[in-house]
């Protein structure tokens, strides 16, 4: 978000006076859209944006140089937050704890999205019990290569096997290129066990189109297929929930559907722009979510049936650590995006001889969670290259350490 010195505005809602700093400082160049824009969208579709993100701890997403330039997450709620923004200590599997901030009403969504915020990035949990997830969710995550429709039919898959074993799913775009379907479950497991349950949902998934989805958890596995992630379920994870603003140059918004529309709508139609006339029209989609929790048994049984998931070979150098099965060149580690992929263009530049051979889906940036913030690591599989042609590992053309001058106790987990 670019400096402005616009004075502040203050919000009234529903009694309660919100601070809105900056407001006419631009957000979105191309819409020419505000942050007092932004403010507004998140009002008009408040009912719908509570029942995804109302009531859940949530990690505080920030943006304030800009939808160009990387975030920073924020789990700790800021010490000096107003007295309508509740609290909910985490407790995170690395052994740390945070106190996250849960929100209740509009006005704290102008809350959030006045601290840069763009999308709401809330736990599976409530903040009354946070050891058992109240919702499953699957996000369906397009490779490189793979086009709308696939995902479609791969949602569709999805919503037969949740069929099969007794659980309604209600479809929402992510706000980028995939598809998200949540599911309401009763609050009886914890963080393994749904974790367990989405990874069976995952491979039966697998199971019923081969080709077009696939569990595989290392990507350069997977081909040009949809992932269907499992792992948004573990603990820790968070994605974007309903009528979250996400930060593409067109404001697109992760918008909730039926799943009549899931077969003829195109994620771009949903925007800041048009989202608020078509929640006025229609309403939500997904009221009535909260009134379809359902069962994690029948998921549990298939977790049975299934056995223990495929396990990657482990390296013989003592580490431990996984050994691909394909072969896998590291390009570089880079601190933004922009920097990975002209790292790519010069790793392309040096061996034209092979770039022809490469399948979309065989270049691999990957946005890594760092301390606080992303950074991003550039792989190319070189499976579809003759073995005599491949590229040996060179020395990373960008070799960024986002672990630099951090110290916790036991290392950092990278």
């Amino acid at each position: 978000m670019t400096p402005s010195k616009t004075p502040a505005e203050i919000l009234t809602i529903d009694d309660v006076d919100v601070r809105i700093s900056s407001p006419d400082k631009l957000v979105f160049p191309e819409p020419g859209l505000t942050k007092l824009d932004l403010v507004r969208y998140y009002l008009s579709v408040a009912e719908g944006a509570l029942r995804g993100a109302g009531g859940r701890p949530m990690v505080l997403k920030r943006f304030p140089k800009g939808i160009d330039a990387e975030p920073f997450f924020q789990k700790r709620v800021p010490e000096n937050h107003p007295p309508f923004i509740d609290t909910a200590t985490l407790h995170y599997a690395s052994g740390t704890s945070a106190e996250e901030a849960v929100i209740r009403d509009a006005a704290g969504l102008a809350w959030v999205v006045n601290l840069g915020c763009l999308d709401l990035n809330p736990h599976p949990v409530r903040a009354e019990d946070l050891d058992h997830p109240d919702e499953l969710r699957i996000d369906l995550d397009p490779m490189p290569g793979v086009d709308w429709k696939q995902i479609v039919d791969v949602a569709y898959v999805a919503r037969e096997v949740l069929d099969d074993v007794g659980l309604v799913g209600w479809p929402k775009t992510s706000g980028s290129r995939g598809l998200h379907i949540l599911v309401r479950i009763v609050p009886d497991h914890d963080y393994r066990q749904v974790r367990l349950a989405a990874e069976s949902l995952a491979r039966e998934v697998e199971n019923r189109a081969p080709g077009l989805a696939t569990a595989r958890w290392w990507k350069e596995e997977r081909g040009e297929s949809v992932f269907v992630d499992f792992n948004q379920n573990a603990k820790d994870r968070t994605v974007a929930s309903a009528y979250s603003i996400r930060p593409l140059p067109d404001a697109r918004v992760s918008t909730p559907l039926t799943w009549e529309e899931v077969a003829t709508i195109r994620p771009d139609q949903f925007t800041v722009l048009t989202v608020p006339g078509r929640f006025k029209d229609i309403g939500d989609p997904h009221d009535g979510i909260d009134q379809a929790a359902g069962s994690l048994d029948g998921l549990l049984a298939l977790a049975e049936e299934l056995g223990p998931a495929e396990k990657a070979p482990r390296g013989g150098d003592g580490s431990g650590r996984r050994k691909s099965t394909m072969p896998l060149i590291e390009v570089a580690r880079t601190k933004t995006k922009p920097e990975a992929l002209d790292a790519l263009e010069k790793w392309k530049a040096n061996h034209k001889d092979v770039v022809p051979d490469l399948h979309p889906a065989d270049i691999l940036v990957d946005g890594m969670r760092g301390s606080s913030s992303l950074w991003y690591r550039v792989r190319v599989n070189l499976q579809h290259v003759a073995e005599g042609r491949r590229p040996e590992q060179e020395k990373l053309i960008a070799d960024y350490d986002p672990w630099a001058g951090k110290e916790w106790s036991g290392g950092p987990e990278k």
